[in-house]
Order: structure tokens, then C-alpha cells, then sequence
């Protein structure tokens, strides 16, 4: 039975974090992920690059930031062949919406606005159309106080439930800025479920949907298009005979 792989896809590094790749990567594969994306956000001066380790994965991406919504498009025009994960920081209604209606972005971070949790129906659809996540920050919860903290519960639970209902991907991220901002997945699991996530809502938003995302960015050999693969007689004879992995397809019943 293949085990599940866990993915924290919005991870910030020096100069935009306190540590670096090697360090960031070093404490996520102990707590037992099999990948990071570093996303420092696109006005960091530098980037780091993309690398692999004794098995484990740092993917290169962006957390582009922008306040006017024409400006963003050709930002993410700029960024998208050169990472693997395309995040936009939200939190504004216009960029939001830019956002979700831009099939070029992976996902939709921080969507809360100062009036609301940022998601709506109009723009849960369009999330869907596109393939593009909402991001669940889990760092809202782990440094929220008070107030702050029962606001980012309330908009979760809420964007959980319209997500839900227009099968819209979601994701969990740490945002984390340093080591120590890290948490382990079944700990992100468990917390998932402080707003209202199912267990397999909880495991696929942190491994199968965060693995799609890395997959579509980066194909496999004998990739050609959208829908479209070379695969070898010997793998399709495989595949025809094995049976379902119970886990993977537990995890993957939800979006």
C-alpha cells in the first residue's frame, strides 16, 4: 500500500523568511513531508532556487502580491513558467477575484478581507472552473490572539463550507516564515478540524491536492499535453489489474 506524501506548499525563506531552504527542509522532511514549496513573495528582492535532497523536495514558487488587479495578470504572466507553485497573496475583493478567474494561478492565500472571509459564491465557481486552491493559513490560528483568532476560525469555517459546496480545491499551508513556524501534518490535520474540515477533506488538503498541483506544473516523462500521456504496455497492465489503494482513494473522496 503506497503511503500518503504531505505537502506544505506556502513556506517562506531568507531574505522574506528568518532561515534558509536547506533549513526550512531539513526540519519539514523530520516532521515527515516529502516536499516544501518555497513561496517568498514577488517584491522579496532575491529567490531561492528549487533543489532536492536525499529524497526530499524543495519546489520553487512565488507569493505574488500586487494591489491593483491589471498588474497582477501580468505578474502571474511573468512568474508562471519559472515555478512550479504560483501562489496570490488575497485579501482584497478585486485581487481576489483576479485571482480565481486566472487559470495560471495554483492558489488563492490569505483571501480575508477586513469585511469578510473573502469567498463567495460567484467567486467559489470560478475557483472551480480554474483549478485554483484556497489556501486554509494555518498561521492565522497559531499567532492569532483573541479577536483576531476567533475571526480567522469564523472566515475558515465559512470557506469551508462554500468551498465544499462548489467542490472547490482547498489547502493547508503553514506560512511558515521561520523553522520553528513549522508543524508536523497530522498536527495541520487536526487543526483543520477546528473550522470544520472532515479527516479526508483535512489529508487531501495537505497531500493529494498539494501533489496535483506540483504535477500539473511539473509533468512526468511522456507528458504531451492536458489529458494526454505516453505510458509504457507493462504500466498500463499494472494499473489494469491492481486494485484501488484504499488510502489514497479515502483521502482523495474530497476536495
Amino acid at each position: 500500500m503506497a503511503r500518503l506524501q504531505f505537502y506544505d506548499l506556502n513556506v517562506h525563506s531568507i531574505p522574506d523568511g528568518k532561515n534558509t531552504p536547506p533549513e526550512m527542509a531539513a526540519l519539514a522532511k523530520h516532521f515527515g513531508y516529502a516536499g516544501i514549496a518555497i513561496t517568498n513573495h514577488s517584491n522579496t528582492e532575491s529567490k531561492p532556487s528549487e533543489f532536492e535532497a536525499n529524497g526530499f523536495e524543495v519546489f520553487g514558487g512565488v507569493e505574488i502580491v500586487s494591489k491593483n488587479a491589471s498588474k497582477l495578470h501580468g505578474l502571474i504572466g511573468k512568474y508562471r513558467k519559472n515555478v512550479d507553485v504560483l501562489v496570490v497573496h488575497g485579501g482584497d475583493e478585486n485581487i481576489n477575484r483576479a485571482a480565481v478567474e486566472n487559470k495560471n494561478v495554483d492558489i488563492l492565500a490569505h483571501p480575508m478581507t477586513p469585511k469578510d472571509s473573502g469567498l463567495n459564491h460567484v467567486l467559489a465557481r470560478s475557483a472551480c472552473e480554474n483549478n485554483v486552491a484556497i489556501e486554509f493559513n494555518l498561521d492565522a490560528i497559531f499567532k492569532g490572539r483573541g479577536g483576531r483568532r476567533v475571526h480567522a476560525l469564523s472566515y475558515f469555517r465559512k470557506n469551508v463550507e462554500i468551498a465544499r459546496k462548489f467542490d472547490v480545491p482547498m489547502i493547508i499551508t503553514s506560512n511558515a516564515a521561520s523553522r520553528f513556524d513549522l508543524r508536523a501534518p497530522r498536527e495541520m490535520m487536526a487543526l483543520a478540524g477546528l473550522f470544520g474540515m472532515d479527516k479526508n477533506e483535512a489529508i487531501a488538503a495537505i497531500s493529494t491536492i498539494p501533489a496535483g498541483i506540483i504535477a500539473r506544473n511539473r509533468p512526468r516523462s511522456g507528458f504531451i499535453r492536458e489529458g494526454v500521456e505516453v505510458i509504457d504496455a507493462d504500466d498500463m497492465d499494472c494499473d489494469m489489474n491492481s486494485e484501488p489503494d484504499n488510502e489514497l482513494k479515502e483521502a482523495g473522496g474530497s476536495n
